[in-house]
């Protein structure tokens, strides 16, 4: 287990695909102002993906390369794509700010649990597979990777039992507001409410 002091704290937004956790995530990490550690992944951008805000982007080939040099702490390979999360960028983070954010799969996330044990706090979020499906078409991914999604639906939904908070995610302002009032506790900051 990798050795972190005791305000350095790793939350790990997962759940189900299409289930809107990254910009979840990403709202609750702008309020916070805390960094985003990136995965790197070989496939092209979906629509709305931006390279270095959602992923690194890379080729096959430098990712080979990375991977061969033991970069990844975290290599997985989804729908013939590969992802992988780089140790040294974790690390770097810490650095800047006491706390960070990634989005993963359920695999990834355990991973990490693993890795830093209770500085890594698990936050599920899901909805339910209509709402999953409507919300990937509605963002034109392909089919072929919405029915690949819909599949591994009830897999990604078993691992909510080992997260340390759930979230349904169907009002944004709502499911964020929430995780932004569970964190506070981690986070020890004293913010006064304003009407």
């Amino acid at each position: 287990m990798v050795e972190l002091n005791d305000r350095e704290l790793i939350f790990v937004f997962t759940g189900p695909d299409g289930s809107g956790r990254k910009t979840v995530a990403d709202s609750v990490g702008t309020t916070f102002g805390m960094p985003k550690v990136l995965s790197y992944a070989t496939r092209t951008p979906r629509p709305g993906e931006v390279n270095g805000q959602d992923y690194h982007f890379i080729t096959p080939e430098l990712y080979d390369l990375m991977e061969d040099g033991g970069e990844f702490i975290e290599s997985v390979t989804l729908q013939n794509n590969r992802y992988g999360l780089r140790g040294i960028d974790i690390e770097q983070s810490f650095q800047k700010e006491g706390c960070i954010y990634l989005v993963l799969n359920p695999e990834g996330a355990e991973l990490l649990k693993e890795m830093y044990g209770d500085h890594v706090v698990r936050i599920f979020i899901y909805a339910d597979r209509k709402t999953v499906e409507s919300r990937e078409r509605e963002q034109g991914i392909n089919e072929e990777i919405i029915a690949d999604h819909l599949d591994n639906y009830e897999i990604a939904m078993a691992y909510q039992s080992s997260c340390e908070h759930v979230f349904e995610n169907y009002d944004l302002a709502h499911t964020v507001f929430d995780i932004t009032n569970t964190l506070e506790d981690y986070l020890q900051r004293d913010l006064v409410e304003r009407d």
